[in-house]
């Protein structure tokens, strides 16, 4: 894949504050970047959006909006928060909002996605006026007591096609989507709805469902398949290595950037 398409998620080097990731990719030729809202926080979104603008950056996406599941939260108090993170994703000129839909917090699965429906059709018209489009993100179905009740592109299509506004779309993460059997008809149902695509790699025995991501080319996912796929319906965006990882957060983050570089060429 051509490398000026290379997008860096901040959390692969999370160590770093965001003006060390944006200096750390202006130094490795990555023409992209991933910010968190923690990070943007902890810099000031003012100071965020310079940094990336000066630095000639891209912003490939804002992570996250999203978590309308919890029972216990006021709809009103996740639509604010939710109205923050669009305002953010604006300003900063990203492609994308990616939603993280919410977790599981009881046994009432069809009420969580219920939640997670209002919550987006409550939130689209602020992000239509803000020309911010939101990306629904299907998380591996080991995360949904942690992070998502969305757990298939099947699902996230769904949601999207129910809209039908081109502010909503989806987002495939290779990590969390590899698996499924239907993987290939839904790629294809999804011509012109993918609003953003990751990368990483999952390791034959992973230790831990969230933080033992691997760098590309070291397990078990086809990438160049799947990023044939992803291209097939015609998302030509910033392709981001996001790699969650508490043994590369302890390496040196340079050489991380030197190995991604490498791998995003080789497999990607």
């Amino acid at each position: 894949m051509d490398p000026g398409r290379l997008s860096l998620n901040q959390i692969t080097v999370n160590s770093w504050s965001l003006e060390e990731a944006v200096e750390g990719c202006v130094r490795h030729g990555i023409g992209g970047i991933a910010l968190w809202r923690d990070k943007i926080a902890a810099a000031g979104l003012d100071r965020a959006a310079r940094l990336v603008q000066d630095a000639g950056l891209r912003v490939t996406s804002v992570c996250r909006g999203g978590m309308f599941t919890d029972p216990a939260t006021p709809a009103a108090a996740v639509l604010a928060d939710n109205r923050q993170a669009v305002e953010e994703a604006a300003a900063l000129g990203a492609d994308v909002l990616v939603l993280v839909c919410g977790a599981l917090h009881d046994t009432d699965l069809p009420g969580a996605r219920r939640r997670v429906r209002d919550g987006i059709e409550a939130l689209l018209p602020h992000a239509a006026a803000a020309g911010v489009r939101l990306g629904v993100e299907p998380l591996h179905p080991m995360m949904i007591g942690v992070r998502s009740v969305v757990v298939s592109l099947a699902q996230a299509l769904d949601l999207a096609e129910e809209f039908d506004d081109e502010h909503l779309g989806v987002v495939v993460d290779a990590y969390h989507v590899w698996w499924d059997p239907a993987l290939a008809e839904q790629l294809t149902r999804a011509h012109g709805r993918v609003l953003g695509y990751h990368v990483s790699d999952w390791k034959a025995s992973t230790s831990d469902l969230l933080l033992d991501r691997a760098v590309m080319g070291d397990g078990l996912i086809d990438l160049p398949w799947l990023s044939a796929r992803v291209a097939e319906t015609g998302f030509s965006g910033g392709v981001e290595v996001e790699v969650l990882s508490s043994a590369l957060w302890a390496q040196d983050p340079d050489e991380v950037l030197r190995t991604v570089r490498r791998r995003f060429e080789d497999c990607v």
